[in-house]
């Protein structure tokens, strides 16, 4: 059986809602994994203010968006200008920072993965770091409005059931905007 990572998008929820979204699931350790842990319109998910909130709660925030961000300063994990997620998985920070997730999730840490997209298949979460966390056989459980996506799910839903090898084959998958 594989071990579980939950993953959860802020969108635009009240932090009550995400707060109890995360305790419904006894989450301990919340990592934030957007590139830059500010929200332009929800206030309540910028960083000092969402980990003072969490702190209330007995959760635990860190910040990972330098590793596991969806939007890396490196420059080489760009393809004409998309998020190549293929050349991020091969980069030593990255893969640290796995690293990190796996350790966690052995010691039976419960986890959240956080990012501001609601919906996982659009989001870096799944494509990203929960299609390299399966590769250490630890599924990602997406939090979605009070209810839980499977990454298998997930990538059926973002692929429409042809799965990334027969639909993405080298290429591998990218952001769905261009940013460089």
């Amino acid at each position: 059986m594989a071990s579980i990572i939950y993953s959860i998008g802020h969108g635009n929820k009240k932090i009550d809602s995400f707060i109890d979204e995360l305790k419904k699931h006894d989450i301990e350790y919340l990592f934030d994994v957007r590139s830059s842990p500010m929200s332009k319109y929800n206030h309540q998910f910028n960083r000092p203010l969402l980990e003072e909130d969490l702190k209330l709660h007995l959760i635990t925030y860190i910040f990972a968006g330098e590793q596991l961000g969806g939007l890396p300063k490196d420059p080489t994990c760009y393809t004409n200008g998309k998020v190549d997620y293929s050349k991020i998985t091969k980069k030593a920070f990255f893969q640290e920072a796995i690293k990190v997730l796996v350790e966690a999730s052995e010691a039976n840490m419960k986890i959240a993965l956080m990012c501001s997209e609601s919906n996982p298949s659009e989001c870096h979460r799944s494509k990203l770091i929960g299609q390299e966390l399966l590769k250490h056989n630890i599924s990602i459980n997406h939090i979605v409005s009070n209810k839980i996506k499977e990454q298998k799910t997930v990538i059926d839903e973002l692929t429409k059931g042809k799965g990334l090898d027969n639909l993405f084959g080298e290429e591998g998958l990218t952001s769905r905007k261009t940013y460089i």
